[in-house]
């Protein structure tokens, strides 16, 4: 049968539709390296500031204050419904301190955590009286903090619920939405880990708002003491799959405590291995508060990793 110039047209362009359609969800789910370097700091109070922290120019440098929580300052602190208070330490990590390394560090930016696992001993619980007044104290809150500190992103740290997945999800995914559409951040994370309730509630927020959250800080340090390489390697794929398309980051502590694949146990060549995949999106590290006793050496050994990851 013989076609005319213009069903050889359309033929063309219905195989380049079927072929771009076929091809992108591959390529949006799988995120090329990164030199993205993160790390959380000022929850414990020990006096570290950003100075103290080396910074590779070569990487892309995000510090991440530790934590903002909607809870009461008081000493038996309450929920507030998403006022949110500043629970880091604020005397040696303040808007001038913010704005003093960030001058000195062109590829350095800073956002706040919100949550985190406690707050003065006791479980630093998600709970809303109602999504809509949640989200509107939220937003006005954190709009006055990220303004005041100049900040640049949100990190989402909740760790224990006393609402649905459901209204965690819209929440937090309104929450993003609206800071973003307003122009207060610039990037949003979240930081769920491997555990079934902390896991349902994350994974509804990825679902419904994955779209808004540019990076999973999953925190690879909260699986057991002694985890292998091959282990670390085999959860980085389960957890890339429950967050498909987006850019999972590796990560260790170092408090000395938690779990996980340690540097001293093989974190760097688990690194190696992804980033020979294309699977590198990045480290962070829980936390500076932590390193400082040990000079930082797992923070510069990460940095000049990632400098030469792409």
């Amino acid at each position: 049968m013989a076609f005319s110039s213009s069903s050889h047209l359309l033929l063309l362009l219905l195989t380049t539709i079927f072929l771009t359609t076929l091809l992108l969800p591959q390529a949006l789910a799988s995120p090329a390296n990164s030199n993205l370097f993160r790390e959380y700091i000022g929850a414990e109070f020990n006096g570290v500031k950003f100075s103290d922290v080396p910074v590779n120019q070569n990487v892309e440098f995000h510090f991440i204050l530790s934590f903002a929580i909607d809870y009461t300052t008081s000493t038996s602190p309450s929920p507030t419904n998403g006022r949110f208070n500043i629970f880091w330490d604020s005397n040696n990590l303040s808007p001038a301190q913010v704005a003093s390394v960030k001058r000195r560090h062109g590829n350095v930016k800073v956002a706040l955590s919100l949550g985190g696992d406690s707050v003065s001993g006791s479980p630093a619980n998600f709970t809303v009286s109602s999504i809509d007044s949640w989200v509107s104290n939220a937003a006005s809150s954190l709009t006055r903090i990220m303004k005041q500190y100049d900040l640049d992103g949100i990190d989402i740290d909740y760790e224990h619920f006393l609402e649905t997945p459901d209204t965690f999800a819209e929440c937090i995914g309104q929450l993003i939405t609206k800071l973003k559409r307003n122009g207060v951040v610039r990037f949003a994370s979240i930081a769920p880990f491997d555990d079934e309730q902390v896991q349902s509630h994350y994974l509804a927020l990825w679902r419904k708002y994955g779209h808004v959250i540019d990076y999973v800080n999953f925190q690879f340090y909260a699986y057991d003491k002694g985890t292998t390489v091959s282990q670390f390697l085999s959860y980085f794929e389960k957890q890339s799959s429950n967050y498909r398309g987006g850019k999972v980051l590796v990560s260790f502590a170092t408090d000395g405590v938690s779990g996980g694949l340690t540097p001293d146990g093989g974190f760097f060549r688990a690194c190696d291995s992804l980033r020979e995949e294309g699977k590198l999106h990045g480290i962070f590290i829980w936390s500076a508060d932590d390193s400082m006793n040990s000079g930082f050496r797992f923070e510069q050994q990460s940095q000049s990793l990632l400098a030469s990851a792409r």
